[in-house]
């Protein structure tokens, strides 16, 4: 988990995350603060902010494949 200077977030980082030099390139999930997910890119840093609601909505559509690149 990765803490954002000034922030409460605690982010996750996938164990699928690929690596670059130890570094990740990935998406973060935080889940710590009640009420909110915040997603973010582990190299731009900057996070998004969710609904747990939104955030299940997502990824229910990912499981379902709605979101594959090949579709």
């Amino acid at each position: 988990m990765s803490k954002v200077p000034g922030s409460a977030f605690e982010f996750r980082t996938s164990s699928a995350c690929q690596y670059e030099n130890t570094n990740p390139r990935c998406v973060e999930v935080a889940t710590n603060i009640p009420g909110v997910v915040a997603v973010r890119n582990s190299v731009t840093g900057g996070a998004v902010e969710f609904t747990p609601d939104e955030w299940t909505a997502f990824l229910a559509g990912a499981k379902l494949g709605e979101f594959d690149l090949s579709a």
